[in-house]
């Protein structure tokens, strides 16, 4: 009988971070649509999402490898990976948009940084501390350091998709403050419609402590 946990693409660890709703969408019930947010990280993707080795400034450069870690049951692909001296590999994650992002949305983005370095150290066996997110309109990068915290975040996480998974429920919508930021620039708010979501939630929650309900 197999142990291995259920497997967790890479990306749903920023998508839960983003919004556990949006991550129930395209990873519970699998659907997705496009908007111009979406589009723009299409164009960002389109050459680092065809594999490729080649060496720049005497580093060799990996695009679009593949990533998995079994015992976290994580699997997906690099953008870029960098080997430096020695062999350690380097993650570079690429997203449109600036490195000035907000810190609560810059976070999402760490943590599936994260977890591809987790991957890196359990494939190759080499420490991973360090790597980086490359915002495209700002050509710049944003080093983030992968700390033991971090870590424990992408463990979290990956255990609450699982769990989500399991009880094949889709998630409640954001609060009301956090959803006036993130639903608006999301392609999937249509389908989420979380103004009545909300609202039908709130209503469950009240019956089930109502003695009369």
């Amino acid at each position: 009988m197999s142990t291995q946990p259920d497997q967790i693409p890479l990306s749903a660890l920023q998508h839960w971070h983003y919004c556990p709703r949006q991550c129930g969408l395209i990873h519970l019930e699998q659907v997705f649509d496009e908007n111009v947010h979406t589009l723009r990280g299409q164009a960002v993707h389109a050459k680092v999402d065809k594999p490729g080795v080649e060496t720049a400034k005497g580093v060799r450069v990996e695009r679009a490898l593949p990533l998995w870690h079994d015992a976290l049951g994580l699997v997906g692909k690099s953008d870029v990976v960098e080997f430096l001296p020695g062999g350690v590999p380097y993650p570079v994650e690429y997203k449109h948009g600036s490195r000035h992002k907000a810190a609560d949305i810059a976070a999402c983005d760490d943590v599936q940084l994260a977890g591809q370095a987790m991957c890196l150290e359990a494939m190759l066996g080499k420490p991973v501390n360090e790597g980086a997110l490359f915002y495209a309109s700002s050509k710049r990068r944003r080093v983030v350091p992968v700390t033991a915290e971090l870590r424990a975040l992408v463990v979290q996480t990956a255990e609450a998709i699982r769990q989500m998974f399991a009880v094949a429920v889709l998630p409640p919508p954001l609060p009301p403050a956090k959803a006036a930021v993130r639903c608006k620039g999301c392609s999937l708010q249509e389908r989420c419609q979380p103004q009545t979501a909300q609202v039908n939630f709130v209503a469950a929650r009240a019956a089930l402590f109502d003695p009369d309900a």
